[in-house]
């Protein structure tokens, strides 16, 4: 297994090496992209990268390139085979140099629950026993270097444990009640190679102008689907 993009191939066999080289360029710059003759651009940069939005009012989202970026995505984010995308999805994709080198997906939702800050969580002392916690669950979301569990809300009355015993080390806890929210993104990819760069942040900004007709959707009207 290759430690840097993960494929499983062997080593010696030249169509498998011919398979991993195409695949480990792809994981670490991007998904090779020479466009498409109609395009739904929602952003440009003075630099000449692009952030085109392909879903199913296009028909772009069933482009044998996106399910090939997702594939990576899914990969590389922890998700099952088939499991990022279903028919409401929107995918934005930043281009740049010739190559898909980020990747958003977003959906429609209705509420979201606020996330508490762990440090507005460690000092709530004053809850009832029936109170709140986050129960870990079996998947792990992760953006690059970074994993967030995923969590679900479960009430509790363990009288005999304390809130630090019952909450665990790392838990991410949300607000009990849902707020109105509109668009969800669902997942959010950088290759390696141009990570901490502003290009997450492009992406975000470009789905929150281009998500609903009529306007650009507010912060608190987007959430990020996992853990919220």
């Amino acid at each position: 297994m290759c430690a840097a993009c993960g494929m499983m191939y062997a080593r010696g066999n030249d169509e498998d090496e011919k398979v991993h080289r195409a695949y480990h360029k792809s994981y670490l710059e991007g998904v090779p992209f020479k466009g498409w003759r109609e395009e739904t651009v929602v952003m440009r940069s003075e630099g000449g990268d692009r952030i085109i939005l392909a879903s199913g009012e296009n028909s772009c989202i069933r482009n044998s390139k996106v399910q090939e970026v997702i594939k990576v995505v899914e990969k590389e984010l922890g998700f099952g085979e088939g499991q990022l995308l279903h028919k409401l999805c929107k995918v934005y994709l930043f281009v740049s140099g010739g190559r898909i080198a980020g990747c958003l997906v977003a959906e429609p939702i209705k509420a979201a629950h606020e996330v508490i800050p762990s440090s507005a969580s460690e000092n709530r002392s004053n809850l009832p026993d029936n109170k709140t916690e986050s129960a870990q669950a079996k998947h792990t979301l992760e953006f690059g270097k970074i994993s967030f569990k995923r969590e679900v809300l479960r009430r509790h009355n363990h009288p005999d444990k304390s809130k630090e015993e019952c909450q665990g080390p790392g838990a991410i806890v949300c607000e009990e009640e849902a707020v109105p929210a509109l668009c969800g993104f669902r997942a959010i990819w950088v290759v390696p190679s141009r990570r901490r760069k502003g290009i997450a942040s492009q992406l975000v900004d470009a789905a929150r102008k281009s998500f609903c007709e009529g306007g650009t959707l507010g912060i608190s009207q987007c959430a990020f689907t996992p853990p919220t």
